[in-house]
C-alpha cells in the first residue's frame, strides 16, 4: 500500500518554482508568507530578506534583468501594498518578475478578513497575469501558467495570491499532477517566424533604401537577441540606435552602435533619425518615448517598419507603414543576408558621434577649469566621467535620479568612446521610478561577485529607497554608491524656475544630509568629497576597502539637456 505524503500548500508552491529553476528570491518574512518560506528552506533555493517589501519587488526585478530569467518576489498581503511601486517599474520594462503574495483567508474573503485587499485588482493592470489560487492541488498548474505568461509573447511580471488557509493546509505532495503537462520545469520560449511574404516586404525595402537606421528595444534583449542585432548592423554598415530608458545592448566593441534614439540626450541620433528614409523598430514600442512613430521624430516621408516578436506588441505598433510579426532573432539573421552595405551612411553617423563626443568634452572641460578656478562645486557631468575612469573594464554600473540619471548617460556614451568597456548598465525604466538604484547594483554584484557594481545616485533617488542598503550589509553584498548630492530634487527645482512665475522653485530643497555618517554607522567605508581632486583618492579607497561603501560628493545643480528642452515653455507641467 503507497502511502500518499502530507505538505502544506506553502511547499507545493516552492518545489514548483524550484522545478521551474528558480535561482533568486527575495522577501520580507512575515507570516503569511512562513510555509512558503519553509518550503524554499526545505528545497536549498537562496532567499535573501529585504527591510521593505519595495526593495525586495526590486532586487527581483534588477535580477529579472541582468539573467533574463523569471526571480521571485514574496509578500504578504500588507506588504504587497508596498510592492506595487516594484511591480510597476517591473511593467514598464516588461521585466519577468514573478510577484506572489500570501493573502488574506479564502474562507473569510468579502467579509473583512485579516488584512484582507484585493490584491488580484490591484494588480491586474500592473501584470500580464493576476489570479487568486483557490484551490491547493492546482497550486503547481497555476506556478506553470503564470511562468508561461510571463516568459512568452511580450514577457512581463505576474502575480499569484495564495491564501493563507491554503498556504498552511495540507496536501498530497503529488497534488494536481496527475494532469498534464506532467513535467513542468522551464521550457524553451516559443518564437514567432515571420511569414515569409511579409519578409519579403520588408527586406525588398531594406535594400531599396539608402539611409535606412536600425531603433532596437526591448524585444531584442529579452529574447536574447543583441549579438544578432551587432552582426546585422556591422554586416550591413547600417547604424544601430538603442531606445532610452533600457538596458544598453550592445558596447563599443559593435562600431554600428551609435547610442540612445534621444534627441536630447544623444544630440546626433536627431540628423540621422530625420533623413533616414528608412526607420527599422524592432523590439520596440510606438510609444512616448518614439513619439508614437509621428514627427518631429520620425518624418512623415521615412517608411518606418516594426518588426515584433508577439501581437501584444504589434499592438502598440498599429501606427507603422509596415509590421513584422518575427522573432527579433529570426528577423535579424534574414537582415544579415541583404546584399548591400551603407559605408558611407554608417561613417557619416560615426562621425557626427565622434564631433558630439568632443563637444561636450570641450565643453565639460572649460565648466571643470571655471568651477575650480571659482571655488565652485563639482559639475555633475564630470562626477559621472570621473567616476567611470576609475572603474575597470567589465564593472557594472548603475544610475539612479532625475538629472543624475541623464548625466551619467552622457557620461556613458563619452566613456565608452574613450574606450571604456562596462560589463552592463542598470537604471530606472520609462516610469522614472526613482529608488532603485541600491536595489540593481545588489543585483549586479550578486550576479557577478567578481566584478565592482558602483551606483550614482542622486541625493533624492537615494533617500527613495537607501534603506535596501541594509541588505547589501546583511548579504555581505559589497556595492560603492557614489551619491551626487545637489541638496534637492534639483531636476524638479529647474522645471519650476521655468514654470513658475515668479522664476523661483518651492517645497524641493533638502537640508544638509550626512550620507557617508549612516554607511559608517552600518559598518561601511565612507568619504565626503567636496573638491573635485579628492575624488578619485576617494574612489580608489572605497573600491579598496572590499565593504559598502559611500561617497557623499557636494555637487553642483546644472540643468540637463533634456530637462532644458522640455520645460523651456510655460505651458508646459512636466516632461513630455
Amino acid at each position: 500500500m503507497t502511502i500518499q505524503t502530507k505538505i502544506r500548500g506553502g511547499a507545493i508552491l516552492a518545489r514548483a518554482l524550484k522545478e521551474k529553476g528558480v535561482e533568486h528570491s527575495f522577501t520580507l518574512a512575515g507570516g503569511f508568507c512562513n510555509p512558503a518560506l519553509e518550503g524554499f528552506m526545505e528545497c536549498e533555493m537562496p532567499v535573501i530578506n529585504c527591510p521593505h517589501e519595495q526593495i525586495a519587488g526590486h532586487l527581483a526585478d534588477g535580477h529579472t534583468r541582468i539573467t533574463r530569467k523569471p526571480s521571485v518576489c514574496l509578500v504578504g498581503p500588507e506588504g504587497f501594498a508596498n510592492a506595487v511601486p516594484a511591480m510597476l517599474e517591473a511593467w514598464g520594462e516588461r521585466s519577468p518578475v514573478i510577484f506572489i503574495t500570501g493573502s488574506s483567508t479564502i474562507k473569510r474573503q468579502g467579509a473583512g478578513g485579516f488584512k484582507e485587499i484585493d490584491d488580484v485588482a490591484i494588480a491586474a493592470p500592473l501584470t500580464k497575469y493576476s489570479v487568486q489560487i483557490t484551490d491547493g492541488a492546482r497550486i503547481s498548474e497555476f506556478v506553470d501558467r503564470a511562468w508561461h505568461a510571463a516568459t512568452t509573447g511580450y514577457p512581463g511580471p505576474v502575480h499569484l495570491a495564495l491564501p493563507v488557509d491554503i498556504m498552511f493546509s495540507s496536501y498530497d505532495e503529488a497534488a494536481g499532477r496527475d494532469e498534464r503537462p506532467f513535467d513542468r520545469s522551464d521550457r524553451l520560449t516559443p518564437r514567432a517566424w515571420p511569414d515569409p511574404t511579409r519578409l519579403d516586404d520588408v527586406l525588398s525595402l531594406v535594400r531599396a533604401a539608402k539611409r535606412p537606421v536600425i531603433i532596437g528595444g526591448h524585444g531584442i534583449w529579452w529574447s536574447g537577441g543583441e549579438a544578432k542585432l551587432g552582426a546585422a548592423g556591422t554586416k550591413l554598415r547600417m547604424p544601430i540606435f538603442n531606445v532610452p530608458y533600457h538596458t544598453k545592448m550592445l558596447g563599443e566593441k559593435c562600431d554600428a552602435y551609435m547610442g540612445l534614439a534621444d534627441f536630447h540626450q544623444y544630440h546626433p541620433s536627431k540628423p540621422a533619425i530625420h533623413e533616414a528614409d528608412l526607420v527599422l523598430m524592432v523590439g520596440c514600442r510606438l510609444d512616448n518615448q518614439m513619439n508614437f512613430g509621428n514627427p518631429p521624430f520620425i518624418q512623415s516621408n521615412t517608411k518606418l517598419v516594426c518588426v515584433n516578436g508577439s501581437h501584444e506588441e504589434l499592438e502598440y505598433n498599429i501606427g507603422a507603414d509596415l509590421q513584422l510579426l518575427s522573432d527579433p532573432g529570426a528577423f535579424l539573421d534574414a537582415l544579415t543576408r541583404v546584399d548591400k552595405t551603407w559605408e558611407d551612411w554608417l561613417d557619416l553617423q560615426r562621425q557626427r558621434r565622434a564631433d558630439w563626443v568632443k563637444e561636450w568634452s570641450d565643453h565639460i572641460a572649460v565648466e571643470t577649469a571655471e568651477d575650480e578656478a571659482q571655488g565652485r562645486k563639482m559639475h555633475p557631468l564630470q562626477l559621472a566621467l570621473d567616476v567611470q575612469a576609475a572603474m575597470k573594464d567589465d564593472d557594472w554600473l548603475v544610475f539612479d535620479g532625475g538629472n543624475t540619471h541623464f548625466w551619467n548617460e552622457i557620461a556613458t556614451n563619452i566613456s565608452a568612446a574613450r574606450g571604456r568597456t562596462l560589463g552592463g548598465i542598470l537604471h530606472p525604466g520609462n516610469y522614472s521610478l526613482l529608488g532603485v538604484g541600491v536595489s540593481f547594483a545588489l543585483a549586479a554584484k550578486n550576479i557577478n561577485p567578481d566584478k565592482t557594481a558602483v551606483l550614482v545616485t542622486g541625493d533624492g533617488a537615494f533617500l527613495s529607497g537607501g534603506l535596501s542598503i541594509e541588505a547589501c550589509f546583511q548579504e555581505n553584498i559589497p556595492i560603492i554608491v557614489v551619491i551626487d548630492n545637489n541638496g534637492g530634487l534639483d531636476c524638479i527645482s529647474q522645471q519650476q524656475e521655468r514654470l513658475f512665475n515668479n522664476g523661483q522653485h518651492y517645497a524641493t530643497d533638502f537640508r544638509d544630509i550626512p550620507f557617508h555618517a549612516m554607511f559608517e554607522g552600518l559598518g561601511g567605508h565612507s568619504e565626503l568629497v567636496t573638491k573635485r581632486a579628492e575624488l578619485p583618492g576617494a574612489l580608489e579607497r572605497a573600491i579598496a576597502s572590499g565593504k559598502t561603501a559611500c561617497i557623499n560628493v557636494k555637487c553642483r545643480g546644472v540643468i540637463s539637456p533634456i530637462v532644458a528642452a522640455t520645460s523651456d515653455k510655460r505651458d508646459k507641467a512636466s516632461i513630455e
